[in-house]
């Protein structure tokens, strides 16, 4: 009957159910380079655990985005296919990603990480909670990013 079980639980999680989730990230009107910014679903710890998408597609500044860097460098995922340009002071992005309906309203959240060359990084800029009810309120940056603003389709 354990065998049973156990072959339930990882056949269901196989086929967990997604839902589109789509993203704006509006830019503060700043001076200097595009800011590099990380959109990664993380646990109730902060911890990340996965990238959703990243804004900066040279891989080589990568590393100065600390605390993904630390879960990223290690996992070597691809991050093909989920990146874009940078952001610069007053643009705006607008993105889609997934995520599995079970990994609703666990205390899980989407956190936004930015850095800009020489300017600063935060490295939790902003962190939305990842609930059944998602709104399409704007939720605001303390850094480069003047908001947020999550749709779940």
């Amino acid at each position: 009957m354990c065998g049973v079980w156990l072959f339930w639980v990882l056949v269901s999680g196989m086929f967990s159910s997604e839902t589109a989730v789509r993203c704006m990230i509006q830019m503060k009107n700043y001076e200097g380079e595009g800011a590099y910014i990380v959109t990664g679903l993380v646990d109730e710890r902060g911890e990340y655990i996965r990238t959703l998408h990243v804004c900066g597609d040279d891989d080589e500044w990568y590393y100065e985005l600390e605390d993904w860097w630390k879960f990223h460098g290690r996992s070597k995922s691809s991050v093909d296919g989920i990146t874009g340009p940078t952001l610069a002071g007053g643009e705006r992005a607008t993105f889609q990603f997934a995520i599995h309906e079970d990994e609703l309203d666990r205390g899980y959240g989407i956190r936004f990480e930015s850095g800009v060359e020489n300017e600063g990084y935060h490295p939790a800029e902003v962190v939305v909670p990842l609930t059944s009810d998602l709104n399409k309120s704007k939720v605001s940056g303390h850094g480069f990013i003047r908001y947020v603003r999550l749709l779940m389709e």
